[in-house]
């Protein structure tokens, strides 16, 4: 939970990435595009995690050295909620030489999942180093410095997931976010403030710009840091 000068939390939307794929549905970690066995990666690709871990499992009995499958197998024991196996078999996958951007992302989302700071700042900074077009490495690199307070190190990543995707409401929410912590309220409610005007029914710049509005009373220069208000929830739809 994002907080300014820690009196004040923010809404933000959207924590970690979305599967470009399936982006009409709840948050999802990044499916990997390679086949490893056609009618296990159907079974994943249609989501039916149950009937993609049993094939991949099949899979590696025959053949336990099949760095892709075990990625595959970790992606379907994460979207069940086995995020323990998930996290083994992505560092059995990584042990047998895979080295693919989507694997660390995922791998970092993991970690974050089990409360482990450390461990999802390792594998993002290599999702990004893998990936660095893809503004998703940079979008979740950026929530994690964020709430390790690296706010500097937030802002860089954050700035670059904007350079590739400039329309991104949560990227740009989540930069508002930090521009605020580092005592940029003016900043910050210029961003809020466009984030209304151009996405009306995007609701968390709509909260934070009215909980920026009330602590400071329209007046945001004359304040480093927010009185105690309110605590909001990061996710605007419960997850």
């Amino acid at each position: 939970m994002s907080q300014v000068g820690a009196k004040i939390s923010f809404v933000a939307a959207a924590l970690l990435v979305f599967s470009s794929a399936m982006a009409s549905g709840p948050p999802v970690r990044q499916a990997n595009k390679l086949v490893c066995d056609v009618a296990a990666d159907i079974a994943l690709e249609t989501q039916d995690y149950p009937t993609a871990i049993d094939l991949h499992r099949k899979l590696l009995r025959s053949g336990k050295n099949n760095a892709l499958a075990h990625y595959h197998l970790g992606f379907a024991y994460g979207m069940t909620g086995n995020v323990s196996e998930e996290i083994s078999e992505y560092r059995t996958a990584i042990g047998l030489g895979l080295k693919v951007w989507d694997l660390f992302l995922n791998l970092g989302l993991a970690y974050y999942d089990q409360h482990d700071l450390n461990g999802a700042t390792a594998a993002l900074g290599t999702a990004v180093l893998l990936g660095p077009e893809h503004a998703e490495t940079h979008f979740n690199l950026a929530v994690i410095y964020e709430k390790e307070n690296r706010l500097p190190e937030a802002l860089q990543e954050i700035t670059r997931a904007l350079a590739l995707e400039p329309k991104d409401l949560d990227a740009a929410n989540t930069h508002a976010i930090i521009s605020a912590k580092m005592g940029n309220l003016v900043g910050a409610r210029d961003i809020w403030t466009q984030l209304v005007r151009t996405a009306p029914d995007y609701a968390p710049a709509r909260s934070n710009l009215a909980l920026l509005n009330r602590s400071c009373g329209g007046d945001c220069t004359s304040f480093t840091y927010l009185p105690q208000t309110e605590i909001l929830s990061r996710s605007v739809d419960g997850q």
